[in-house]
C-alpha cells in the first residue's frame, strides 16, 4: 500500500444483512436515528477526497443481542462473512473487526476462531455491555483469556445503556450516553482485574476513552484501596497507558490535551465514526483538521496518530 494517507480505525459500513435482520426484531436504526447510508462506493469516494488510505469497519450500536442467542449467533456469522468479503475485495482499502455472539461465551469463542483463522479478519469488536454485563464480567473470562493468548486487537464500541423509566432527554442520547458507557466499561475492566490478568489484549478504546481522561484523578484514588490491590497492582494510570485510543468525534484541542495526559502519542490512532456521526461526511473533514491543527503534536507524533500506530497494530497493511 502507499506510504501516505490516513488509516481510519473507526468506520461503520454496516452490512445490509445486519440492517435486514434487525428489521425482523423491530430495530430500524441506531438509537433515535435511522440507519445512515453505508454504501461502500460512497465511502471510498469520501476516503479518496480526504486522503484516507484504509478504513476499518465494525458493527456499531445497538450491537447484536436482542434477547435471542440463536439470532445473535446467526447474525454474527452473517456479518463477519459480509465484512470479510468487503476486505477480500479491497484489502488495501478496508479492514474489519469481527462481531462476536455474546452473551454466549462458547459461541463467541467458536466465532472468534472462525473469524480470525478462516475469514482472516483483522481483530475483534466488543461492545461495552451485553445482557446487563459490562466488559470484564467474570463470566467472560475464558473469552478474554483467548484474546490474550492471541494478542488480539480488540476494537471497543459503546452501546446505549437502558434508560427506561427516565423522562425523555431533549437531545440524542448518543451525544452523552455512548461516551459514558465507554467510561463504565473501562472502569469495570480496571476494577475487575481484567487489564491486570490479560495484559496482551490490544484494546482500542473509542472516542478518546469517553470521559475517562477527565476522571483519572478520581479513578487513581483506588490505587490505595486495599480491596483493589490485586485488581490494579500497577495503579490505574499504568493500565490506562496500555490502551490504544481513537480520536473519533474527539479531535478538539481540550479533548486531545486531556488524552495526552493519559496516553503517549504512540497509543493514539485516527478514527472518524463515519457514517454514524450525526454530521456524516463533515465529521471526517473536522477530525482531520482537528488532528492536524492540534499544537500538541510535532510532525512525527502527528504521523503516528494518522497512520504509523495503526500500521504497527495491523502489520498486514505495511506488508501489502
Amino acid at each position: 500500500m502507499t506510504d501516505r494517507g490516513l488509516i481510519d480505525v473507526h468506520q461503520h459500513l454496516i452490512p445490509q444483512v445486519y440492517i435486514d435482520r434487525l428489521a425482523t426484531v423491530g430495530v430500524m436504526g441506531s438509537g433515535e436515528h435511522p440507519w445512515p447510508n453505508c454504501d461502500v462506493g460512497k465511502a471510498l469516494d469520501l476516503m479518496d477526497r480526504t486522503g484516507i488510505t484504509t478504513a476499518f469497519t465494525s458493527i456499531s450500536s445497538p450491537g447484536l443481542y436482542f434477547g435471542d442467542v440463536a439470532f445473535t449467533r446467526r447474525l454474527a456469522r452473517e456479518c463477519n462473512v459480509a465484512m470479510a468479503e468487503l476486505v477480500r475485495n479491497r484489502p488495501d482499502r478496508f479492514g474489519a473487526f469481527a462481531a462476536l455472539p455474546l452473551p454466549d461465551v462458547d459461541a463467541a469463542l467458536r466465532e472468534l476462531e472462525y473469524a480470525l483463522d478462516v475469514l482472516k479478519l483483522d481483530g475483534v469488536n466488543l461492545v461495552t455491555h451485553v445482557a446487563h454485563r459490562y466488559m470484564g464480567h467474570p463470566e467472560e473470562a475464558e473469552l478474554y483469556a483467548e484474546l490474550d493468548r492471541r494478542r488480539a486487537a480488540v476494537f471497543v464500541h459503546p452501546v446505549r445503556p437502558n434508560l427506561d423509566g427516565l423522562a425523555p432527554l431533549s437531545y440524542s442520547t448518543g451525544l452523552t450516553e455512548l461516551v459514558f458507557d465507554t467510561t463504565r466499561a473501562i472502569a469495570n475492566m480496571l476494577f475487575t482485574g481484567t487489564l491486570a490478568r490479560f495484559p496482551n489484549i490490544r484494546f482500542i478504546m473509542p472516542h478518546a476513552g469517553g470521559v475517562t481522561p477527565f476522571l483519572l484523578f478520581r479513578l487513581s484514588g483506588q490505587d490505595t484501596n486495599p480491596r483493589m490491590r490485586d485488581k490494579i497492582p500497577e495503579g490505574v494510570a499504568a493500565y490506562m497507558r496500555r490502551f490504544y485510543y481513537d480520536v473519533a468525534q474527539s479531535a478538539a484541542p481540550l479533548s486531545l490535551r486531556a488524552l495526552s495526559e493519559v496516553a503517549e502519542p504512540d497509543r493514539i490512532v485516527f478514527g472518524t465514526d463515519y457514517p454514524f456521526a450525526l454530521t456524516r461526511e463533515k465529521v471526517v473533514y473536522d477530525t482531520i483538521a482537528g488532528v492536524r491543527d492540534y499544537g500538541g503534536y510535532d510532525a512525527a507524533q502527528r504521523r503516528k496518530v494518522e497512520r504509523d500506530n495503526a500500521l504497527a497494530l495491523f502489520p498486514r497493511l505495511a506488508a501489502g
